[in-house]
């Protein structure tokens, strides 16, 4: 199981022409439909006198939320091409939406297969691809005199915090990689006193 996702950093865009047809490609770091659905929308306003908006999107640490639409393109000439470029580039959490604007002259599938395709790696290519960390937040509660021998575990782990509140009783939440999980749960859980919770 891998602790590293790879996404993009911030919106990029591409661009392809053929025959007096444009097609411009945009790339989007996203987290859920709802971002997906809302950038769309926002795209279709802009772009209002567009012959096709054709998408594919990525999304989960492990990719398994994934579609992609020809938007009205002959079946599989498109959207499938744009969906290949995010695998090919091994990204999730990512929508990739190219708008073409009709030129006149039809491209055939081969053609629209090869214009979706080059549009979508030139929005990846521009893009600035960065590594994330799959992590899972652990809530660790106990009392105060029990504060050393927690933070020595964080310190020898290299564990981040997400949260802390020191009150009556203390709690901190800590980020773990996935992988380390379950091993750095039975440490906390060892110690007697201590109280965690996901």
């Amino acid at each position: 199981m891998s602790d590293f996702y790879k996404t993009i950093e911030s919106s990029s865009e591409g661009q392809f022409k053929d025959r007096g047809s444009k097609f411009l490609a945009y790339a989007y770091p996203v987290k859920n439909e709802k971002d997906i659905d809302a950038l769309r929308t926002e795209l279709r306003k802009k772009h209002f006198d567009a012959r096709h908006h054709v998408y594919a999107f990525m999304l989960g640490a492990e990719s398994k939320t994934y579609r992609a639409s020809d938007d009205g393109e002959p079946s599989n000439s498109s959207g499938q091409p744009v969906l290949g470029q995010i695998r090919s580039f091994e990204l999730t959490d990512i929508l990739v939406v190219v708008v073409r604007y009709f030129g006149g002259t039809k491209l055939g599938v081969p053609g629209l297969i090869h214009a979706y395709k080059t549009a979508a790696h030139d929005a990846l290519i521009n893009a600035k691809i960065i590594t994330q960390t799959i992590t899972e937040n652990l809530s660790v509660e106990f009392d105060y005199p029990l504060m050393n021998v927690v933070m020595h575990i964080a310190k020898d782990e290299n564990l981040e915090q997400s949260e802390q509140n020191f009150e009556l009783s203390c709690r901190i939440v800590f980020r773990i990689p996935q992988s380390a999980f379950e091993r750095i749960s039975e440490k906390f859980k060892a110690i007697h006193g201590v109280k965690i919770s996901k």
